[in-house]
């Protein structure tokens, strides 16, 4: 299948490592021109040489933290220095957050801002110059399953709901601009690093449990299965899901 992706200039925030690497690397299968943004200055380089040797057209590549930094003033400098952008990926979010639901503002709103509301303070510099470039662009968020189920962390689940609604609420309002605004939601997904491979380095058991019941297809996912997905959305073939948010979950239960 032809996606239409080769030199569309393609921003992945949150690059570097797990869901956010094979993201960047199957772009760069497309022949996309990236731009990757990660904390970490030597993981962005390893991830680059990978994206090179894979076709990609073009890397870059911006160090910054998008959850602590000032995000308004960091979209602008990719505007100004990488833009304007015909796609966009927010790969941000952690469930290491409080787990504390009597934590208060304080610990709630900081687990908002790291699932959701970094994202959505940058797409409110860069979907503007999306539109204003007459660009049909294609804007995903990776969500969680959690946001669906509501189980585990309940701060993090219901901030990865929060994300959700307005993919869908601002998906609506953006569609007959030509921005498609969806998500993904992955469920269990391991890679080097990650909460399960951990569990699975250490034989928890904890790990046959959860696969019993809790996953149809048996297995954990990987960062590639996501990054495929991601992919199709971000072409041209996604025209007809604004508001989209779509489980790659492996039949979790």
């Amino acid at each position: 299948m032809e996606l239409n992706l080769k030199n569309k200039k393609v921003l992945i925030i949150g690059a570097s490592k797990g869901i956010g690497e094979a993201i960047t690397c199957a772009f760069a299968q497309e022949g996309a021109n990236i731009v990757a943004v990660a904390r970490t200055e030597n993981l962005l380089k390893e991830v680059g040489q990978k994206c090179l040797q894979l076709s990609a057209s073009s890397y870059n590549y911006m160090v910054a933290d998008v959850v602590n930094g000032n995000t308004k003033e960091i979209a602008k400098a990719l505007i100004k220095d990488h833009g304007p952008f015909d796609v966009v990926i927010h790969n941000v979010g952690t469930s290491l957050v409080s787990r504390n639901i009597h934590g208060g503002y304080q610990d709630w709103n900081e687990a908002l801002k790291i699932n959701a509301l970094a994202a959505i303070d940058m797409n409110s510099q860069l979907i503007p110059n999306m539109i204003k470039n007459k660009i049909a662009g294609r804007v995903i968020h990776i969500s969680s399953i959690s946001a669906t189920y509501l189980r585990g962390n309940p701060l993090y689940a219901s901030s990865k709901a929060f994300l959700n609604a307005y993919v869908v609420t601002a998906g609506r309002e953006l569609a007959s601009q030509g921005i498609i605004l969806s998500a993904v939601m992955p469920g269990a997904v391991t890679f080097d690093g990650s909460y399960w491979d951990g569990l699975i380095q250490e034989g928890n058991p904890k790990v046959e449990d959860f696969l019993k019941h809790h996953q149809a297809i048996g297995r954990f996912g990987t960062p590639e299965e996501i990054a495929s997905l991601v992919v199709f959305i971000a072409s041209d073939k996604s025209s007809f899901m604004p508001g989209s948010v779509i489980p790659v979950d492996g039949g979790n239960m």
